[in-house]
């Protein structure tokens, strides 16, 4: 399956003597700076029917025309695979991801994936860079998700994750009591040594993670977190950083940490949880073809939940807990 996109405008005499790139970046803001260079590139947007560089100056007056027809962008398989929607319209789809989901196909991870599973919900998202994947959840981070049905969807969103207007806010339990709120500025970069982690390091990206106090027990803390930048693994590396990994987060938290004091069936709770304990919460965006700022908020899931009934049970009858 492919798409046709056509488009002709002619350039107003005030935009004359401007470069063809930045007047095309001007005339057709639905698109990203880096596709309409490549299309200029490869002929697919002309001026007056003809191909120009995109550094060449135009005078104003002509005709620019984008004839360009979108080929599948990768050779991923569509699969029934079952996700939670929140919402969908022609314009985004908001997904409530589920635990044990890759969202993007990689090394090992071939099929039975997020993209793979929206492929086959949504075949025309063949169409779409990454099937309109904009920002991923860990395999094990559950939550919302939202994904671009449109080249334009799909550029206005990218623009508010780099412009930080899009809001997102998760839940998550820490090991370990924290007095009060706070924020973690701290670059994040791959690992030095093990390539697949990040870690806080002063050559990383900048990266800014807020975090305020929901409820406190004797050896545990639940927290709301909102994300300012949105690096990989941003939450798991900062809170780590400071000493509180996130519970059932072996990559950043090491051996599960099993407090003295606490019942027996904490300890069952703690030992067994399957995955870190990390929940997107929240999603706050402006909509790609409204403007209007919509959010949507999610449950906690079942795991997450009784964890903390776990939590609270404890504190009540082994210490005391503000909630």
């Amino acid at each position: 399956m492919s798409e046709q996109i056509q488009h002709s405008i002619k350039i107003p005499n005030e935009l004359g003597n401007k470069r063809f790139d930045q007047i095309a970046a001007q005339l057709f803001p639905d698109y990203s700076r880096a596709r309409l260079k490549t299309w200029i590139v490869d002929g697919n947007l002309t001026v007056d029917g003809e191909t120009r560089k995109p550094k060449e100056k135009l005078v104003g007056g002509e005709i620019l025309k984008i004839d360009v027809v979108m080929q599948a962008e990768g050779e991923w398989l569509p699969e029934k695979i079952d996700f939670p929607i929140v919402f969908e319209d022609e314009h985004i789809i908001v997904i409530n991801k589920p635990m044990n989901l890759v969202v993007h196909p990689a090394a090992g991870n071939h099929t039975g994936t997020l993209l793979n599973g929206l492929l086959y919900h949504c075949p025309e998202l063949q169409n779409i860079p990454r099937a309109g994947i904009v920002h991923r959840l860990d395999k094990d981070t559950t939550g919302l998700m939202v994904v671009a049905k449109t080249l334009q969807a799909q550029n206005h969103l990218v623009e508010q994750l780099q412009s930080r207007e899009m809001g997102r806010e998760y839940e998550a339990v820490l090991q370990g009591t924290l007095t009060g709120g706070g924020t973690v500025k701290e670059p994040i970069a791959r690992h030095m040594k093990d390539r697949t982690k990040m870690a806080v390091h002063p050559t990383g990206k900048e990266a800014i993670t807020h975090y305020r106090i929901l409820s406190q027990f004797p050896t545990h803390t639940h927290v709301r977190v909102k994300l300012e930048t949105g690096r990989t693994h941003q939450i798991r590396v900062h809170m780590a950083h400071i000493q509180h990994p996130l519970v059932g987060d072996a990559t950043y938290g090491g051996r599960v940490r099993l407090p003295k004091g606490v019942s027996h069936e904490l300890r069952e709770v703690l030992r067994d949880f399957p995955r870190q304990a990390l929940h997107a919460k929240k999603l706050e965006l402006h909509h790609p073809a409204t403007n209007k700022l919509v959010s949507w908020e999610v449950d906690l899931p079942e795991d997450f939940e009784e964890l903390l009934d776990e939590l609270r049970y404890d504190a009540e009858h082994h210490g005391s807990a503000d909630y």
